[in-house]
């Protein structure tokens, strides 16, 4: 779904994600085994067991985090009114990422005399510790309060300097700000853009509760609470209800709460999608409200912003986003920022075509264009409606056929040239959809040499590659790099995602089973996947020994 920096629109729908969402869940945990595994292998083969040393309740620090284990684990949680508590393992890479932004909020909060100290398990070596804490990845992050083994939290803010300092803060003082009178609201509303308000008649019943357990898990707002009918009346809230109020836009938006039991999902999505503006420029601020969105398809619009007619259009722009509210995402992006030319490549427009509107799913990675010159609010608005219809046809980037592209023996694909090639009835084509920054297709390129020099004399079998950053095909969808795909001859045009080790005696078994792998291959492939997810699942045996690699499958996400 980390922000990886940006490398194009292709990378920049993981990378400013990642970016923006680090710390929200797991990293690319693909790319960690690829590199840990051997880094593990050479210590095991390399180093010596080190001697262990016999463990008291003193408690050490390194670099202001403290370090606990079984022995000394009661004595920190009753030396401390608050306690986040990271379990790692030591070859866990997301959790080296994280050790120095860890080690910084722990220095920030020991220097400013806080009642929140921050320590560390190493859960590999302290099983007995994660398994009664239910640690199932790494890093896990749990928070004690009050030196009571039972009363813990799991951690679920952003793992930043920024997002941990702010979720702590939210967990240990007030989490809502409560509003007694009208100069107290006022300030509140005046000071920030965007605050939600709890307007309850009675702070002690369940739904007063149930938005307290709300300003705890949205920890990026600004909350007030009253039951203060001064307020009521003054904000013309007739029953219990949550506003959001917000400088922009409509300036507010209203969700009443019924009788019925509220749900928090729900209060959450309604925070989110009314707290962003109808129109929001492209840019890194933005970016975790782009990408941490339920809403999956953005319009961008494409302009000069020293040309004052392109200015002119953000007025029927933002008229037409309201229209498609929590549909369609409109987002402007300035030509003349030098942080949007890997965005104008990969949807191949130069700065000279703004203003240009495009389209893109951001789940299934299409793209679609408005085609005519006049962007007004007919065109957006009948553009905008035909993609959600489906009446509109993707836009389909494709290279030009290169002149020698059958002449070796891995063919060379384009947009403009596969289907001719992928679906012929007599050939079953076995296809490598990569992009030229990816690591791992560079690792799998001599594997793919080799494979096409050893099916080069098949007549029936072809062996091709196509860079899928450059070129785009309908129906097929690419959601990391490499992705390979098998196309079977017959009429029936099927694509069989190929899933297994990314070797030449697997690729081989493959193509000789007629695109299936072997019984025994699947297994095995199955037991190497078990922990290929977005964590790093912890078992007994990962604990004892290094994670499984998945070179062969692992893959750089979009």
């Amino acid at each position: 779904m980390r922000l990886l920096h940006i490398l194009g629109f292709t990378l920049l729908l993981c990378g400013l994600c990642v970016r923006a969402e680090d710390g929200k869940t797991e990293d690319n945990v693909e790319e960690k085994e690829n590199n840990g595994e051997e880094k593990v292998q050479k210590d095991t083969e390399n180093d010596a067991e080190p001697e262990k040393q016999e463990k008291t309740d003193e408690i050490t620090e390194e670099k202001d985090v403290l370090v606990l284990h079984s022995v000394n684990f009661d004595r920190a949680l009753s030396e401390n009114k608050f306690l986040l508590v990271e379990f790692y393992a030591p070859w866990c890479g997301h959790c080296r990422s994280l050790e120095p932004i860890y080690a910084e909020v722990a220095g920030l909060l020991k220097n400013g005399s806080s009642d929140v100290r921050l320590a560390k398990v190493d859960a590999a070596e302290e099983k007995e510790l994660a398994n009664e804490f239910g640690v199932g990845s790494f890093p896990t992050l749990k928070f004690f309060k009050d030196g009571n083994r039972q009363n813990v939290t799991d951690f679920s803010g952003k793992r930043t300097v920024k997002g941990i300092t702010m979720w702590l803060e939210r967990h240990t003082g007030p989490s809502a700000i409560v509003l007694n009178d009208l100069k107290s609201a006022e300030a509140l509303l005046d000071a920030n853009e965007v605050v939600v308000v709890g307007f309850f008649q009675d702070l002690e019943e369940d739904k007063a509760k149930t938005f307290y357990d709300v300003t705890l898990i949205a920890v990026d707002f600004i909350f007030g609470i009253t039951s203060n009918p001064e307020l009521f009346k003054k904000y013309n809230v007739k029953s219990d209800s949550m506003v959001l109020f917000k400088k922009f836009d409509e300036k507010r938006a209203d969700m009443p709460l019924s009788e019925e039991e509220l749900d928090k999902g729900d209060l959450i999505s309604f925070i989110h999608s009314n707290s962003m503006k109808l129109v929001i420029p492209f840019n890194e601020e933005n970016a975790d409200q782009i990408f941490s969105s339920k809403v999956r398809k953005h319009m961008l619009l494409f302009i000069n912003t020293t040309v004052e007619s392109q200015n002119a259009l953000l007025e029927d722009f933002r008229d037409v986003a309201s229209e498609f509210k929590e549909k369609v995402l409109f987002i402007t992006l300035d030509v003349t920022s030098d942080k949007t030319d890997h965005v104008l490549k990969y949807f191949s427009i130069s700065k000279n075509d703004a203003p240009i509107i495009r389209l893109i799913n951001t789940e299934k990675v299409v793209t679609y264009a408005m085609e005519g010159s006049t962007i007004d609010k007919d065109t957006l608005r009948t553009f905008c409606q035909g993609v959600l219809d489906g009446t509109v046809k993707p836009f389909l980037k494709t290279q030009e056929i290169p002149e020698n592209w059958d002449k070796n023996p891995v063919k060379v694909l384009v947009g403009k040239n596969f289907n001719e090639v992928a679906f012929d009835e007599t050939k079953n084509v076995f296809v490598e959809f990569y992009a030229p920054w990816c690591g791992h297709c560079q690792q799998l390129v001599p594997v793919w040499d080799a494979l096409g020099e050893k099916y080069k004399d098949h007549e029936d079998i072809i062996i091709a590659k196509m860079d899928a950053t450059e070129n785009d095909v309908e129906d097929v969808i690419i959601q990391g790099f490499p992705t390979i795909k098998y196309f079977p001859a017959g009429t029936e045009k099927k694509i069989v995602d190929y899933d297994g080790n990314r070797d030449l005696e697997t690729f081989s078994k493959f193509l000789d089973n007629g695109g299936v792998l072997p019984e025994e291959e699947s297994k095995d492939k199955d037991e190497d996947n078990d922990d290929d997810d977005d964590e790093d699942e912890v078992s007994d045996e990962s604990i004892e020994e290094s994670p499984k690699s998945t070179n062969e499958t692992s893959k750089d996400e979009l």
